[in-house]
């Protein structure tokens, strides 16, 4: 972005939404008379050209207006007020409204001294008509601390200052509702920039300001050059955070979920969650939990790593989880949230009172990082919504190497994305410790209050380099010569209380030492509640030690099917449906009676029948999943006359939670989302879908880091399923793959499963076999699109009945075995292509066999099948993909292993290219026809053999 532009943004901030009524006002005193404001407003004010026009100033009126009803109210006769002293009121109100709106301009927020301060002439006296003369005149003060307040404009003056420009900054004016706005500044307001803290608080706060800097200094000092990512210069997040874990317990909190990236996050552990130092100064030295020889097990580095614990506070206790989190930044605040909701769901707390999200972001990476705006789009829709999140930004004024606002974000504040969702923001001074804890708890009432996010920007520093082996200096030598001579906060805060006279020469460093005693002894430094009572247990010990070739039976009644479909396919008399919609459900009751077999639509609701009616779950989330991409599902069914709607899944148990949600457009944030949910609710079918499969690339990370690799790094089961439809029907490069190869690139050691599904009752199968077998693992389905409604691809209620999920479908004509020369290997829609062509050219000598699960690969059931044709020279792999794409290489090791030495192994697909699929329908239908007929019938020669 130019620097043109940059200063564009800048020029006009006053201008923003939020600064109406004060541009209004600003306007109407223009109208009165033009040099009463500044120069640069008054250029402006010219360009709308109004005074030709007519337009008046309303001032004076309004002020004798308010003037009389005041009189009035109080019971005095309204006396005359002269036209000067009504503009000088009018002044002061809007003195007042500059002061709410953009005192934050003026805050002390930067403890270095560094940040440069926007110029705000609208907070000077002059600026309102008013003068150094008029401050002893006393003022009505119109709603100021709750209103009813006349003072002298000397000490309003002073307030405001001292609530709206001292080291904390409040923006909150933007905000449209009303009474969020009414609740902040007056709260702000009556507190007067006073924390309210007695000694036992301030005390509180010396203790967490010397175990943040006395773990650090530890640190530092025994494992030395070793990266650690210290919250030096950030030390006040550990009272803030204290407080916020307390706050939570005493108010009803069971589970206070935090994310957050490397900065502070060893400091986190110990101090807040109690992780023994003991343990942290193992991993220091190398010695970890988990077994080193089991491959499986990745591990992680110290600063991504998890932890759980229950916090013992005055009035109760909460149990605090620290979310582990890959090194990729911001990714892992969705996946709180998730988590967060599924505990909510799990609790019925419609409320949202008895969990609470906690997100801790680093400044660069909250403006920079897209997942974030996606987060706060979704804090309030249906589905997503836990109440509102506390959001804390460690505010180091750098990122990396980079501390140029016109480098780092084209806005003025790294907050400024919370705006998009009217989140209050409040910017604190991270070395004024009782400025800190004052907007926590303002933070905590507000979210407690109004269930809505609310944003904390700790405005500090990082003492040392983007980790303790870099060298700053390099970069911003200025910011670091002032930070290798500033005191940390807790003897900033120590000089302080000893002023006071609450505490004497010499205690701090006695309390410091104490620490360190502690600290070396190696127990926990927080107060752990040995006994807090759990209203709700989550029992994974039964998914552990399986595998996924555990034998589970899949099959249901038939009359237990026909019963549930009948449930599912009765809608309300007042549901009245759209006529496509009502053909369906009129076919699909014909499928309960068995005139006619089942589609897809058909047998994955009854597969979500079943398992919510033997006591599961369902939370289906894509971006139209109520009805499906491809108008197959109907989950959702919407009333023609009025749109209200109706889930009949919802119906089948009266303690089930079933949800559908339509999610906004978004991949990264809600398959995030979604991971922490299934991380969280081992009992909940959850379910991903794609509007269409490459939609998922918008999410790789969150494949990349959580789903498939979570395991292996944290030990964190997830039984998700990915639903991307796949196959190539001329719809272009965007909207063919799901990019299958990416999946099986990812696949090891069992970490997950990648499916292909190519009829109903497989679909039935591979649905139920994910919840009931006693494994959670990510599950990766590529769906169907035009197999939806293909007349091939049926099922009967006897093969949803009596059958179970097959990993290889083999041959299902009658081939005389002996004859077949040549056997064909495929998975997904293509085989399809496949069978009508070999019996259009009325083929017996190849056979056609289905791999329908990918990973783990079936190399017994593959082998079998290729036994069954004893002649069969040729094995074929056939796919739709381009050679360099779908599952072609990533198998071929596996086929391999599976053809016996008489047997050669040869490709069948389409010529490598960079993109997935061709892009006109001519070219699509030449390719397919050529891929067929290369599988079927073509000699097996160099252009297609495996290379």
């Amino acid at each position: 972005m130019s620097t043109n532009l940059i200063r564009e943004f800048f020029d006009s901030s006053q201008l923003a939404g939020g600064n109406a009524d004060y541009v209004e006002s600003l306007y109407d005193t223009w109208l009165a008379d033009p040099e009463s404001v500044p120069a640069e407003w008054n250029t402006y004010f010219k360009t709308f050209k109004g005074r030709e026009s007519g337009d008046v100033s309303h001032t004076a009126a309004i002020a004798r207006i308010e003037a009389a009803q005041k009189h009035r109210s109080n019971g005095v006769a309204a006396a005359p007020v002269s036209d000067e002293h009504a503009r000088k009121q009018a002044g002061v109100l809007r003195l007042l409204t500059a002061y709410r709106s953009r005192g934050h301009l003026a805050a002390d927020l930067d403890p270095l001294g560094l940040a440069h301060k926007m110029d705000a002439p609208d907070l000077g006296l002059a600026f309102h008509g008013l003068s150094d003369a008029d401050l002893d005149t006393e003022f009505d003060c119109g709603n100021f601390g709750g209103g009813g307040q006349r003072m002298k404009l000397r000490e309003l003056l002073a307030r405001l200052k001292r609530v709206y420009t001292a080291t904390v900054g409040a923006e909150f004016m933007y905000i449209s509702d009303h009474a969020q706005r009414n609740w902040i500044y007056s709260h702000l307001e009556q507190a007067n920039g006073n924390a309210g803290l007695d000694k036992a608080g301030k005390q509180r706060i010396m203790d967490g300001l010397t175990a943040a800097d006395g773990l650090e200094r530890y640190l530092h000092t025994k494992y030395v050059g070793q990266k650690r990512f210290s919250l030096e210069g950030g030390d006040s997040l550990i009272p803030m955070m204290d407080d916020v874990v307390r706050a939570a317990g005493d108010n009803g909190i069971k589970d206070l979920v935090i994310g957050m990236a490397h900065r502070g996050r060893l400091n986190m552990l110990v101090n807040i969650l109690g992780k023994p130092p003991k343990t942290l100064f193992n991993e220091f030295e190398g010695k970890f939990e988990h077994t080193q020889d089991d491959p499986a097990h990745s591990g992680d580095v110290k600063y991504h790593m998890g932890f759980s614990a229950d916090v013992r506070t005055p009035k109760g206790g909460v149990h605090v989880a620290l979310a582990f989190n890959p090194s990729h930044l911001e990714i892992v605040n969705p996946v709180v949230a998730g988590s967060v909701h599924a505990r909510q769901i799990r609790r019925k707390d419609t409320e949202h009172t008895q969990s609470l999200a906690v997100l801790i972001h680093g400044d660069a990476a909250l403006a920079g990082q897209g997942v974030n705006m996606e987060l706060f789009n979704m804090s309030q829709a249906r589905g997503f919504k836990i109440g509102g999140t506390l959001h804390i930004v460690i505010n180091n004024q750098v990122g990396f190497t980079t501390s140029n606002p016109q480098d780092a974000r084209s806005t003025l504040y790294c907050t400024d994305l919370a705006k998009m969702v009217n989140a209050p923001v409040f910017h604190v001074n991270g070395d004024d410790p009782e400025a800190v804890i004052q907007v926590t708890r303002l933070a905590y009432a507000y979210r407690k209050q109004f269930r809505k996010d609310v944003v904390i920007d700790l405005v500090c520093y990082r003492r040392h380099g983007h980790n303790e082996a870099d060298e700053p200096a390099a970069t911003q030598p200025m910011m670091y010569q002032i930070i290798r001579k500033r005191p940390p906060a807790r003897e900033l805060y120590a000089q302080q209380l000893v002023k006071e006279g609450l505490m004497a020469d010499g205690d701090a460093q006695k309390q410091f030492d104490a620490y360190r005693d502690r600290l070396e002894a190696g127990a926990a430094m927080t107060d752990l509640h040995p006994s807090l009572t759990k209203d709700v247990e989550v029992d994974w010990s039964q998914f552990l030690g399986n595998k996924l070739s555990t034998p589970v039976k899949t099959s249901v009644a038939k009359d237990k099917l026909v019963q549930l479909a009948n449930r599912i396919l009765d809608i309300p008399q007042d549901i009245t449906l759209q006529s496509r919609v009502a053909k369906i459900y009129d076919d699909r009751r014909k499928m309960a009676s068995g005139e006619q077999p089942g589609d897809w639509g058909f047998a994955e609701n009854l597969a979500y029948a079943t398992l919510i009616d033997e006591g599961h779950n369902l939370r289906l989330v894509g971006q139209d999943s109520g009805r499906g991409t491809f108008f197959h599902r109907h989950a959702v069914l919407h009333d023609q006359k009025d749109g209200h709607t109706f889930m009949p899944l919802a119906t089948l148990r009266s303690d089930a939670n079933v949800e559908v949600i339509d999610s906004l457009l978004s991949e990264e944030a809600v398959m995030a989302f979604e991971y922490g949910h299934a991380t969280t609710d081992p009992y909940t079918l959850n379910i991903w879908e794609g509007q269409f499969g490459d939609f998922a690339n918008g999410a790789q990370v969150v494949i990349d880091q959580f789903i498939s690799s979570g395991e292996a790094k944290w030990d964190r089961l997830c039984g998700l399923a990915l639903y991307l439809p796949h196959g190539y029907e001329g719809q272009g490069p965007e909207h063919s793959s799901a990019r299958l190869e990416r999946f099986l690139q990812l696949c090891a050691m069992e970490n997950m499963q990648v499916c292909v599904p190519t009829t109903p009752a497989q679909d039935f199968h591979m649905i139920r076999r994910q919840m009931l077998r006693p494994v959670r693992k990510p599950l990766i389905v590529m769906t169907p699109k035009s197999l939806l409604r293909h007349k091939l691809a049926v099922s009967t209620l006897d093969e949803l009945a009596n059958g179970s999920f097959q990993l290889v479908i083999g041959e299902h004509r009658d081939l005389p075995a002996k004859k077949v020369k040549r056997v064909v290997l495929c998975a997904g829609k293509v085989y399809y292509d496949l069978l009508e062509d070999a019996d259009k050219r009325g083929l017996t000598d190849v056979a056609i066999v289905r791999v329908e699960q990918l990973y783990p690969f079936p190399r017994p059931e593959v082998t079998a099948e290729l036994e069954k044709y004893p002649s069969a020279k040729e094995v074929i792999w056939c796919q739709e993909e381009p050679m360099n794409q779908g599952a072609w290489f990533q198998i071929r090791h596996h086929l391999q292993a599976c053809v016996n030495n008489k047997q050669s192994l040869s490709y069948a697909g389409r010529a490598r290219s960079p993109a997935p699929a061709a892009g006109h329908l001519n070219d699509h239908i030449a390719e397919q026809a050529a891929l067929v007929e290369q599988a079927l019938v073509a000699p097996v020669g160099p252009d297609h053999s495996a290379e």
